[in-house]
């Protein structure tokens, strides 16, 4: 709820493309970089063994494909080039030099500060006009990078929970909430 309260906020001005995605993100990031903060660095290389879980990506690699992504898809929204150790072959896990918990969420960090400078200059004029070399095959505009961006983070801030919860630690955004089930409490 207090995410919710967040969201409704006071009215002000007309929003604009921009400042809806900017909300968008900012919640994104205000959840995601907790996780992957919470997550004790000797937990890192954790994947789930039980149940249908083979070949997923260790909690390490759930955050640097994020950050990856963020970099592909807001880099696009600026007209930026792939950075080097960054490509678009493979599973998309992030550079293969960076090992640590420090390094990684650095890297995280840094995408969504990218993704902050790429959303802020969506505009009414620019959102649908597709970017001159879309690296994602029918996510060619600003508008769809910028949603679907978002989107495909959400779903892994989904799994990088799980993996939270399997390894005893409760999400930051979940602390101090209700009980969602009151009856198992």
């Amino acid at each position: 709820m207090v995410a919710l309260g967040w969201l409704a906020g006071p009215a002000s001005a007309q929003p604009t493309i921009a400042s809806v995605m900017e909300q968008q993100i900012s919640l994104l990031e205000s959840q995601f970089v907790p996780a992957a903060e919470a997550m004790p660095e000797s937990k890192y290389s954790f994947a789930p063994t039980s149940g249908e879980y083979k070949r997923v990506r260790t909690f390490a690699l759930q955050v640097k494909h994020v950050a990856q992504a963020n970099v592909v898809f807001y880099g696009s929204i600026l007209g930026q080039p792939l950075p080097a150790g960054v490509n678009l072959a493979g599973a998309m896990n992030g550079p293969d030099d960076l090992q640590s918990k420090a390094q990684i969420v650095k890297y995280l960090k840094d995408s969504f500060a990218l993704g902050h400078k790429a959303l802020a200059t969506l505009t009414l004029q620019n959102a649908l006009v597709p970017v001159p070399k879309p690296l994602v095959r029918s996510i060619e505009t600003p508008l769809a990078l910028a949603t679907f961006g978002c989107g495909h983070a959400w779903d892994h801030y989904g799994q990088i929970v799980e993996y939270l919860r399997m390894n005893g630690i409760v999400p930051p955004a979940s602390q101090g909430q209700p009980a969602a089930n009151p009856s198992t409490k």
